[in-house]
């Protein structure tokens, strides 16, 4: 028996399925939510702004710890330094009381003779070592200092200034006096021995001082850096999760937002199409989602009124149909027995009756074409008309159309011709109907063309159709009036003026050309005047 083996989708769709899942819980969650679009914002902004607050705060802390660890780091490497300089004046008095101790030839220079000797001589040399202790108490006094050390580092410099300084201070004294007294022998060297103690107990303790506060300002500059690092990728954190949460925060306003504003949009777009069939769903509990609410309920008013109005109008169009056809038999009689009488077969007619009888039969002919406009209009809208699609000469029925309004156009001084391009011959269409338009064009053309002027009927293939044209050198039709006048009774001001026709004739024929799949509109023609064209779809040769 065959075994069927499940196939599991790949890990990268399974996920982007749970992506998808998670954002429309999310975005479903906040369209649900029960509160005004305007609060939501607010409540929006409020947070986007607390997360600004936030970084901001962040930032400035991280500053804040910064300037303050700079600081800190200055004072230290300003201690350092004052304290090296206080290690290398102990060193020195040191270096001098060792010389004065062991009488090294170095010793000399102060003496001035080739070897040392005993007594005042040494004086020069006790001057020196004072000078050199000097700038010891110099360098420890802490009212020079730019900084206050701290109570460790001042107990240590207080040692150095008040214990270890007295001490040699009093042993060179005590030997300055021997010295200047003219003592020779080794009563000095006890008074050196303790001094020399004395200035290396300070130059320990002050080297100890200058090595502690190095080693303190190299941990502090090891910290800071550590501390910038984590300061830095902490705000860094923080910052890329606020920008995070306020793209998400966004992103969600936008989907709970823009997807009923688009999908309202559409079902609008749809309606406005006299599409009443589908239903508008918006999950939200607020401003859009009572919208949508209006919407369904406009759309089934809409859908109910349609439906009256389509009744109506079947019914119109029916009543106008019927009536065409009850108005067409009286009408076809008087217009036959005034025609009987114009030609005199029942007996002489004065010229005020021929007159009388020219005006029934023109009337009664114009009659007939509104009731026939009117009829065609009215199966055009009931749906009964039916086109009788033939394949035929384009170009032969242009020509019999223009046969058919030379002779008036002659009448009223307007000329008109023909231009049709090889191309053209064949079209797949109704020809009754064509011609039918056609018709209606030069009628036009030729009543609004003042004598002397033209009329040219033009055929071109264009792709897979034919455009025909008519174009006369009349007045024109303004720019407001070219969709109008396609419209059922609607004429331009110079139609209206001449109280000919009733406006029907153009609406007939956009609606028989429309049934054929084409177009017709109104264009300016060349050097004035109006171009009315419409297309038809080429046929088999």
């Amino acid at each position: 028996m065959a075994q069927f083996e499940v196939v599991e989708p790949p890990p990268a769709s399974r996920r982007r399925a749970t992506l998808a899942g998670i954002e429309n819980r999310l975005r479903h969650g906040v369209a649900r939510v029960p509160a005004t679009v305007r609060t939501k914002l607010l409540l929006s902004f409020l947070l986007i702004a607390a997360l600004l607050v936030l970084v901001a705060v962040l930032g400035l802390r991280v500053l804040g710890e910064a300037n303050a660890r700079v600081e800190r780091l200055g004072s230290l490497q300003v201690r350092s330094t004052q304290y090296q300089a206080i290690a290398a004046h102990a060193e020195d008095a040191r270096q001098v009381l060792g010389v004065r101790d062991i009488g090294q030839p170095g010793l000399r220079k102060y003496t001035l003779e080739p070897t040392l000797a005993g007594g005042t001589r040494w004086v020069l040399a006790d001057e020196a070592a004072a000078y050199t202790l000097s700038q010891v108490y110099v360098a420890t006094n802490q009212v020079t200092f730019k900084f206050t050390p701290p109570p460790a580092d001042e107990r240590v410099l207080h040692r150095i200034r008040a214990v270890d300084y007295r001490k040699i201070d009093r042993a060179l004294t005590r030997i300055t006096a021997l010295d200047r007294n003219g003592v020779t022998g080794y009563k000095a060297l006890p008074l050196l021995g303790a001094a020399e103690d004395a200035a290396d107990d300070m130059t320990q303790e002050a080297t100890d001082l200058a090595d502690r506060t190095s080693a303190e300002t190299t941990a502090l500059i090891a910290a800071n850096r550590s501390a910038d690092a984590s300061s830095r990728n902490l705000f860094i954190v923080v910052a890329a999760i606020s920008v995070a949460l306020a793209l998400a925060l966004g992103l969600l306003l936008s989907w709970s937002r823009g997807d009923p504003i688009q999908r309202t949009e559409a079902r609008l777009q749809e309606i406005a199409e006299g599409d009443f069939s589908g239903r508008l769903d918006v999950p939200n509990r607020d401003e859009l989602g009572s919208l949508a609410t209006n919407v369904n309920r406009m759309n089934d008013e809409l859908r109910r009124l349609y439906g009256e109005l389509e009744t109506a109008s079947r019914h119109k169009s029916e009543f106008l149909a019927n009536m065409s056809h009850e108005l067409r038999t009286p009408l076809n009689a008087i217009i036959g027995f005034s025609q009987v009488l114009r030609q005199r077969l029942f007996g002489e007619l004065n010229a005020k009756q021929e007159e009388y009888l020219d005006d029934v039969i023109a009337s009664g002919n114009h009659l007939l074409s509104l009731i026939d406009d009117v009829l065609d209009l009215s199966k055009i809208e009931a749906g009964r008309i039916e086109l009788e699609l033939t394949t035929f000469s384009l170009r032969e029925a242009l020509e019999r159309s223009v046969v058919m309004v030379r002779e008036r156009a002659a009448d009223g001084g307007v000329w008109v011709s023909l231009e049709l391009s090889p191309e053209v011959d064949v079209v797949r269409a109704d020809e009754r109907r064509v011609r039918q338009t056609l018709f209606n064009l030069l009628s036009n053309a030729v009543k609004f063309t003042p004598a002397g002027g033209s009329v040219v009927v033009a055929a071109e293939r264009n792709g897979g159709e034919a455009r025909v044209s008519v174009t006369d050198t009349g007045p024109g039709v303004a720019p407001e009036d070219r969709e109008r006048i396609f419209e059922e009774f609607q004429q331009t001001e110079l139609g209206a003026r001449q109280r000919e026709g009733t406006g029907l004739g153009l609406a007939v024929s956009r609606r028989l050309v429309e049934l054929h799949g084409g177009r017709i509109w109104v264009e300016d023609g060349p050097g004035g005047g109006s171009r009315f064209v419409f297309t038809l779809p080429l046929g088999e040769g």
